[in-house]
């Protein structure tokens, strides 16, 4: 029996997009069947309306379903890729994790194997603190945190993050860090604890 997976992602001007792609690739490539979802939008149309990276992220990911409680119950792992927001993860992923309430107070939640993902506009940005936050969400799940630790030399080239891939864009929204081969790895570390819990 293959192990599910729901990919999590949210992402402004592609980026955690990206990443959540490379992902469900990865996770395909091990035979894992994979849900690709997206936190639900809250920023106003007319904002997004005028970024014109945004609009065309948002526009681009219209068949992309927006994720549900019963995408989470579903999976027996899930990943997370979220921007930074002042250090922390961005209001549309944590507006996400707020609603599962139902879904802890049954204990749906515990013992499924999850590891983040983050993104920030420089390499000091927050993705760190963000990812820590996302799991002390995790802690009260009761879930099973899978972090990538220094198990992989792709660690180290994609900047030496043990809890999750993280990555920095530059102005021109261009990845800083080669982060592809540590995503992957991530994924692949995820779903192998994955298989072994269930």
């Amino acid at each position: 029996m293959s192990t599910k997976l729901t990919i999590v992602y949210y992402s402004t001007y592609g980026t955690n997009l990206q990443m959540a792609q490379w992902a469900k690739l990865a996770a395909e490539q091990e035979g894992a069947e994979v849900r690709l979802v997206k936190a639900a939008e809250l920023a106003p149309q007319s904002v997004i309306d005028a970024q014109p990276g945004w609009k065309a992220v948002q526009q681009a990911t219209q068949d992309i379903p927006v994720a549900t409680s019963a995408d989470l119950d579903w999976a027996d792992a899930i990943l997370f890729s979220v921007p930074t927001r002042f250090g922390n993860m961005a209001a549309q992923m944590k507006q996400f994790l707020d609603i599962q309430g139902g879904l802890w107070a049954q204990g749906k939640l515990v013992n499924k194997a999850v590891s983040a993902m983050s993104s920030a506009q420089n390499p000091h940005g927050g993705q760190e603190a963000t990812i820590l936050s996302l799991y002390t969400m995790m802690y009260h799940w009761g879930a099973i945190v899978v972090a990538p630790g220094y198990t992989d030399a792709s660690v180290f080239k994609a900047g030496g993050n043990p809890y999750g891939t993280s990555v920095s864009v530059n102005q021109q929204g261009e990845m800083v860090e080669d982060v592809r081969d540590a995503v992957e790895h991530q994924t692949r570390r995820l779903l192998q604890v994955a298989a072994k819990l269930k």
